[in-house]
């Protein structure tokens, strides 16, 4: 995900820095949804850089520190096309095996403790769930207008994976004989 990213923002943008990047995709949010962590931005780069998919455009000096700037190359763009067509084609429903296996053996400990865990589960889960709201909106106030409809069917999508879980959960607890909180 981080190689189609960081040459989908060259393309989009322009010439962009490493850390300019970085400050656009963690604007985005994207380390929540596209598990793209900073340091893989830079190491993704190098690896373009060496394989002709973008080049160095310049470099600024500003005192001591050095700012590279990179450019996507027409094969940048030829990968990034390839990329986005197998990412369409590609399934993106994922489970959450963590919690099957649990279930599968929950009956080896007692409900209290599935219950303090599903608590702390679902307190992340609306955690998230508000940071994605939070994102939406100031995403609006910055473009000052409605967001393009791509990009609120990505986070409508967030938005039905946190009210799955949350029904998910509800569903483990009433299978302890509890049921919804009050």
């Amino acid at each position: 995900m981080t190689r189609a990213m960081v040459l989908g923002l060259l393309h989009t943008n322009g010439p962009m820095s490493g850390y300019e990047i970085q400050q656009m995709m963690q604007s985005a949010q994207t380390d929540l949804w596209a598990y793209v962590q900073p340091a893989s931005i830079y190491h993704a780069l190098k690896k373009l850089q060496a394989e002709g998919k973008v080049y160095l455009d310049h470099v600024e000096m500003t005192g001591m520190r050095s700012k590279s700037t990179f450019k996507i190359t027409e094969d940048g763009v030829q990968e990034l096309k390839d990329l986005l067509r197998q990412s369409f084609g590609k399934s993106s429903v994922v489970f959450p095996t963590h919690l099957y296996t649990a279930l599968t053996f929950m009956n080896m400990l007692p409900p209290e403790e599935i219950r303090a865990a599903l608590s702390s589960q679902e307190q992340d889960i609306r955690e998230l769930y508000e940071t994605m709201k939070s994102g939406q909106k100031k995403k609006e106030e910055a473009t000052g207008k409605e967001l393009a409809p791509e990009v609120m069917a990505i986070f409508q999508n967030m938005y039905a994976q946190c009210e799955l879980q949350l029904a998910c959960i509800e569903q483990i607890r009433s299978c302890l004989g509890e049921g919804e909180p009050s």
